[in-house]
């Protein structure tokens, strides 16, 4: 079970995010996906997953009637590359965010997943659909969660303004991502941005909640701006750009998870073997 924030009367805290009318959100403080990234590895433990550190997954493997009955995988430390075979091939590799260059991808999601499919002959598909995150660290690319603006933190343009009360005059800083994200870069484009050695950005307000309500709430956010921006955000904004999220196509799959191609028909049928979970 994942570990989230509890408010005064014991019941599960939520918080306002983008888009939202309601506050809904449930989190763990502002590092929700460290607690489910632990979370997921402990569940892992308790069903004695074999895990196969520091190998790379290099082609999926079909059989002569196109099912996919596996992988092949190089060992990093010796260079063997070897045969998995599975009656199940889950593709879970992330997406392809590291080709841009703000992004708050990990270093390992470099579309290693879509050239697997695409070399085995899988389709993909919406490829062109990214989102960006209004508010990755300029320089950086690393998130702060929209969580700070649920909070009550607020975005400033180069003049001191709070430029999302003309883009959104009702939900302001808490409108949607692709709403924010597209202030941010007008702002930017037509000269309103604010200048710093990482280039044009935003800033993100945060000192007038207080130290206190910042290391209770953002903790995460304090020591991540210390470190990537080298800004203290109980003393002075966050710089924030966006910044490439989520990849939104890739392969084509049933709700079950079952990846699709197209028959001669034009039908979609199911790739044998095959799960997809971006």
């Amino acid at each position: 079970m994942m570990v989230v924030s509890i408010n005064v009367r014991l019941a599960v805290s939520r918080k306002n995010f983008g888009g939202e009318q309601a506050a809904r959100t449930a989190a763990a403080a502002d590092r929700t996906g460290h607690a489910l990234l632990h979370t997921l590895y402990q569940q892992n433990l308790k069903n004695h997953t074999t895990i196969f550190s520091e190998w790379y997954a290099l082609d999926l493997v079909k059989n002569h009637d196109g099912a996919v009955v596996g992988c092949t995988a190089l060992c990093i430390e010796t260079g063997e590359v070897v045969y998995f075979k599975a009656r199940a091939t889950v593709l879970a590799t992330g997406g392809a965010g590291r080709i841009y260059q703000s992004t708050t991808n990990a270093h390992i999601n470099t579309g290693d997943g879509v050239g697997m499919a695409i070399r085995a002959g899988v389709p993909v598909q919406d490829m062109e659909m990214w989102q960006f995150h209004p508010t990755g660290i300029a320089g950086a690319g690393v998130l702060v969660t929209e969580g700070c603006r649920g909070e009550g933190g607020y975005l400033l343009n180069k003049h001191g303004e709070r430029f999302m009360e003309r883009y959104a005059p009702n939900a302001k800083d808490l409108a949607g991502r692709d709403v924010v994200a597209r202030s941010i870069m007008i702002e930017i484009r037509e000269g309103r941005g604010c200048d710093g050695p990482w280039g044009p950005h935003a800033k993100l307000k945060l000192d007038h909640l207080g130290k206190e309500v910042l290391e209770s709430r953002l903790p995460g956010i304090l020591e991540l701006s210390r470190t990537f921006a080298h800004v203290d955000p109980v003393k002075e904004p966050i710089p924030v750009i966006p910044t490439c999220h989520y990849m939104m196509g890739g392969i084509p799959t049933k709700v079950t998870g079952q990846a699709l191609t197209v028959n001669e028909k034009g039908e979609d049928v199911v790739v044998s073997g095959a799960v997809c979970r971006w």
